[in-house]
């Protein structure tokens, strides 16, 4: 029996046990809130989604073409009308498709300050509060969906069709939810150890199987790919890691994961000195990629901060900022460092944030990251802060090049050109764009690609789209002709924005709670039925 089957029968037996006060409660109705409701708390997503992600790795170091995607989600609208499209276009599965919480985005688009840059400045608790309306939206999506299967199941009965009642039960048995894991940027972990872990119990507690957290300065927190990163040592980072980890298992959630983020790759700046316990530790590590100067004792001055290296005392050099400087070239060298000591400290996946989109690239850092940790695996940002077009027509470029293919009908410092749209060049660019995060993954174990701000762009391209429509020659035929006949055309479910807003669910429960005495919405005069 299901469990729609066998909650009716055990409400049927509450209903009896509670006498006649209880006659107007309809066993079924009961079973169908339930079904609606599969998830009664974050935590219980927490965990469910976290098996999902720990089942899709194990796919994963089996068969490197099943790595998986998400896109960067900044309301639960957003999130939820995401995945309504890949149960629509992928069978009604959302196998190895996640959303991503970005950051940036809630930096940007959810603080009472107004928009910020991508420096940990908005409020901590909008981002746990982002978790929890994403899966508030994707519960909803579950619920209409499954409201839908209830009254073609109602209508089936009424027809006395049931061979179609029976495909339709089948179809509510068997249902996919909406409800996908979640890796969730945490940024730098907003303040101490202790900040890091009440905010991630915060998060979990919102849903958030997995967090991603990165090796930068909490109070000088820049965007990954902007300037003026400063990195912390690694002992610092780990006790934010270790923060982590207790956090899920205060929680009952031993699957969760995290992600280690560095951002050595483009940081070339430290707020201290790492602490050395013995010679060749950790911290001497980080402290040999200083750029430094040999220096007398005599040569001190006062206020200076020196330590010894190799039986030598060197100076390391200090900006007027108070910062210090690693050398010049050592990024790749620190990266691969920082990710090997990440997994040591616990990390499940690492996050190698690059300045440009590279497979050769991402590939020789997970190489030698791999020599230590075999199964590494890496989240990749297929971000936007890239341009795609431009990076990979140089790639195509420079491989013709070195093949000694003629190059001489195209100008490498202006490939953006919209004269070469149409180029062979540009169809060999936009192939390895194609193919991008499907070489990555087999070449550098790459388990995750995600794109973090695709929403916001996509936003913003289509209102100006419409805005230059609307408000031009083309009136309201630019609001018929570039969105609502497409929605229709494309079968987008939003065409019907009453129903997505929970108009339909309203009235069902209208209807469980008053019987034939309940005023619905949904009537004859209800305009939405336009789009029938």
């Amino acid at each position: 029996m299901s469990n729609y089957t066998n909650d009716i029968a055990a409400v049927a037996a509450l209903c009896d046990t509670n006498g006649d006060a209880w006659n107007a409660i309809n066993p079924e109705s009961v079973a169908r809130m339930r079904a609606q409701n599969k998830f009664k708390t974050g935590l219980d997503i927490a965990k469910y989604t976290a098996d999902i992600m720990r089942a899709d790795m194990a796919a994963f170091d089996a068969d490197k073409t099943k790595y998986t995607q998400s896109l960067g989600c900044w309301h639960g609208f957003v999130g939820q009308q995401k995945m309504i499209s890949i149960k629509k276009h992928f069978n009604g599965q959302t196998d190895r498709r996640y959303l991503y919480l970005s950051g940036w985005m809630v930096a940007a688009l959810r603080s009472d300050f107004g928009p910020l840059p991508d420096q940990s400045m908005h409020e901590k608790t909008a981002v746990a509060g982002l978790v929890e309306e994403l899966y508030t939206f994707l519960r909803q999506a579950d619920a209409r969906e499954l409201g839908g299967l209830f009254r073609a199941l109602d209508a089936a009965r009424e027809a006395g069709d049931e061979v179609k009642a029976k495909d339709i039960q089948n179809q509510i048995d068997n249902h996919v939810t909406h409800v996908v894991p979640i890796i969730a940027d945490i940024d730098a972990g907003f303040g101490n150890a202790e900040a890091t872990y009440l905010m991630a119990k915060q998060m979990i507690e919102a849903g958030a199987c997995c967090l991603q957290i990165e090796n930068q300065v909490a109070d000088e927190k820049q965007c990954g790919h902007q300037d003026g990163k400063v990195t912390v040592p690694h002992a610092d980072f780990h006790s934010k890691l270790r923060a982590l980890r207790y956090a899920f298992l205060e929680l009952g959630v031993d699957n969760g994961l995290i992600v280690a983020r560095t951002d050595s790759e483009g940081a070339g700046l430290t707020k201290e000195i790492a602490v050395v316990k013995e010679p060749g530790d950790q911290g001497d590590v980080y402290n040999s990629f200083l750029d430094v100067e040999e220096i007398d004792v005599a040569d001190m001055a006062e206020g200076d901060v020196c330590f010894n290296r190799d039986g030598k005392l060197v100076r390391p050099k200090r900006l007027p900022s108070g910062l210090y400087q690693f050398r010049q070239g050592t990024g790749h060298e620190r990266c691969v460092f920082d990710c090997i000591e990440a997994i040591n400290a616990g990390a499940d996946l690492l996050w190698i944030e690059t300045a440009v989109p590279t497979v050769h690239e991402i590939k020789d850092m997970m190489d030698e990251v791999r020599k230590a940790h075999p199964d590494a695996k890496l989240v990749y940002n297929n971000s936007p802060s890239f341009n795609w077009t431009l990076n990979f027509r140089q790639q195509a470029y420079d491989a013709w090049t070195e093949a000694g293919k003629d190059v001489s009908d195209y100008d490498r410092n202006d490939l953006m050109n919209a004269k070469y749209d149409d180029s062979e060049l540009s169809a060999e660019a936009d192939a390895r764009v194609r193919t991008f995060q499907a070489d990555c993954s087999r070449e550098a174990n790459v388990f995750h690609h995600l794109i973090t701000l695709p929403t916001y762009h996509t936003t913003a391209l289509s209102v100006d789209n419409l805005a230059k429509e609307y408000f031009g020659d083309q009136g309201m035929l630019g609001y018929v002709e570039g969105v609502q006949r497409k929605e229709i055309r494309q079968g987008i479910a939003c065409v019907k924005h009453q129903n997505m807003s929970g108009s339909d669910l309203g009235d069902d429960h209208k209807e469980y709670y008053a019987g034939e005495n309940a005023l619905k919405a949904g009537g004859a005069k209800n305009t939405s039925n336009q789009f029938a």
